[in-house]
């Protein structure tokens, strides 16, 4: 049972570190007015059914007053589903069809089938006019040309940062405590999964030491994060993250040298 609440445990326990404590209460809040609508609900509907159950009492006591039989009302339910002939009155609605013996029944269709069906006309009419007749609602294909277009932009916003786009050329290292707090979040995101979060070193090779297999330089962990390693399994980050963000993780990450993990991985790469 552990093990497999585990994950969901680790992942829950990053989420608290990510999320503030006003939005943590915003969430508790929220989750409590959820929980409380749904009492109301179900108290309404227990309520209904009562008053249901001593509306249809009080007609019954009704109809033997009057020395009547009582017949309840189709529900809304029965209606839309409709109502099956007794087999002792089939006879009411055969057909003069006869097949070799069979006889046919006119049997109507379930009311909740026919309203299904009239509201699918009515949607396709509707579609066929927006999306082809009037244009207003862009089909597939400009749907896909449209995300192109802003993920062209989106990517150029990345790469822009105050006019100054920061690549591996000029990348410096920052020692702004917000840039470094957010390079540290994105480092427990993206990058403590496979270099342990302490950067000791798991999948991937340690970040605290002095020997880099792609360079420890701020520009070689930058190029390193930004183009990815493929063939020792390192994705490319560009496309995920900002060059803001690249550089944040990236002076992250040179804030790790020299620091001590609790299990270090053995060296790998040249010494810089």
């Amino acid at each position: 049972m552990i093990t497999v609440l585990f994950p969901f445990m680790v992942n829950a326990q990053e989420f608290l570190k990510e999320t503030s404590e006003n939005e943590l209460v915003m969430i508790v809040v929220m989750f409590m007015v959820f929980a409380v609508l749904i009492i109301v609900l179900l108290v309404i509907f227990y309520v209904l059914v009562i008053l249901k159950s001593i509306i249809a009492n009080e007609k019954i006591a009704e109809a033997e007053t009057a020395g009547e039989e009582y017949v309840p009302e189709p529900s809304l339910w029965q209606k839309l589903a409709g109502t099956d002939v007794p087999i002792k009155e089939e006879s009411s609605i055969l057909l003069d069809h006869n097949y070799d013996g069979i006889r046919e029944l006119d049997n109507h269709l379930p009311p909740w089938w026919k309203y299904l069906f009239y509201i699918t006309i009515v949607f396709a009419v509707i579609y066929a006019f927006l999306y082809h007749v009037s244009e207003s609602l862009p089909l597939q294909a400009e749907e896909y040309q449209m995300e192109l277009v802003a993920a062209e932009k989106q990517s150029a916003e990345r790469t822009t940062e105050a006019g100054v786009s920061i690549d591996e050329t000029n990348v410096e290292v920052s020692t702004d405590e917000s840039e470094l707090a957010n390079g540290g979040k994105i480092y427990a995101r993206a990058c403590a999964v496979c270099h342990a979060p302490d950067g000791g070193g798991g999948i991937g090779p340690n970040l605290v030491d002095e020997y880099w297999l792609h360079g420890g330089t701020i520009k070689d962990i930058f190029k390193t994060i930004k183009y990815g390693v493929p063939d020792k399994g390192m994705i490319s980050w560009q496309s995920q993250l900002s060059s803001s963000d690249m550089r944040d993780v990236s002076s992250f990450i040179f804030s790790l040298k020299g620091t001590t993990p609790a299990s270090a991985k053995d060296p790998q790469g040249e010494k810089e």
